[in-house]
């Protein structure tokens, strides 16, 4: 299992949402290049970055700045945050980031996004899926989870096949150190076998990956308010 300790990105600062609210956001003194080096010094081989203001905006805010990070980091980083035309996936890629994530563009426009995939290949996209339950179903939720699509989970996976990494988001665990829902996570590997799911909300401890058996697990919060060891996280995960 692959860790991803992650980094949130607003206006250049490294924060953290609680359940994606913008109006909740804890701002960490961090410096995005140094927090990046952090990881790769605990052994990260990737990192999960994320625009927040590309998010928030539908379109690249804080593109500029990752560059730079991408091009200066000596792991991987996986990027998420605004992308919505190709140009904007290909630039992020030539500039040395190893996945870019598309979230709510996978629910409002499969067809451009089936496009990324055959133009970018399966390895180097990242479907996100962020999602409410709602009698047992995995709802997804779209634009920063201010809007509930309609479509399941199951649904919007169906339009992609030729898709190779899911990241899972469960809104009602993001951010607040409940666990992960090792429940639903354990569904998408049984009916979404040829995906490699990122599990991502709600981590909090080291028992908490002791359940999961992702491809891989994004750890935000618990990493920065120091609940987590990174490096005893990835050793964890490669025993």
């Amino acid at each position: 299992m692959i860790v991803y300790p992650a980094m949130d990105l607003m206006d250049g600062r490294c924060v953290r949402l609680a359940q994606g609210r913008f109006d909740e956001a804890t701002t960490y003194s961090a410096e995005p290049a140094k927090a990046l080096a952090a990881f790769a010094d605990a052994g990260a081989e990737w990192a999960h970055v994320v625009d927040l203001d590309g998010a928030k905006a539908r379109s690249p805010v804080q593109h500029d700045l990752i560059f730079g990070l991408a091009r200066g980091a000596s792991q991987k980083l996986q990027v998420a945050g605004g992308f919505r035309e190709a140009e904007q996936v290909s630039r992020m890629l030539d500039a040395g980031v190893g996945r870019v994530v598309i979230g709510s563009l996978a629910v409002s426009d499969p067809e451009r996004v089936n496009g990324f995939l055959r133009e970018f290949g399966g390895e180097r996209i990242v479907l996100a899926l962020d999602v409410n339950m709602v009698d047992g179903a995995p709802m997804v939720a779209t634009h920063g989870w201010t809007e509930i699509s309609g479509l399941s989970l199951w649904e919007v996976a169906a339009l992609y096949p030729s898709a190779r990494h899911l990241l899972v988001t469960d809104i009602s665990r993001d951010g607040m150190l409940r666990g992960p829902n090792v429940p639903l996570l354990d569904e998408i590997a049984g009916k979404l076998p040829h995906l490699q799911v990122q599990a991502s909300g709600g981590v909090a401890s080291l028992e908490d990956l002791r359940q999961l058996t992702t491809a891989g697990v994004v750890i935000g919060k618990a990493l920065w308010e120091g609940r987590i060891d990174l490096g005893e996280a990835i050793r964890l995960a490669r025993a």
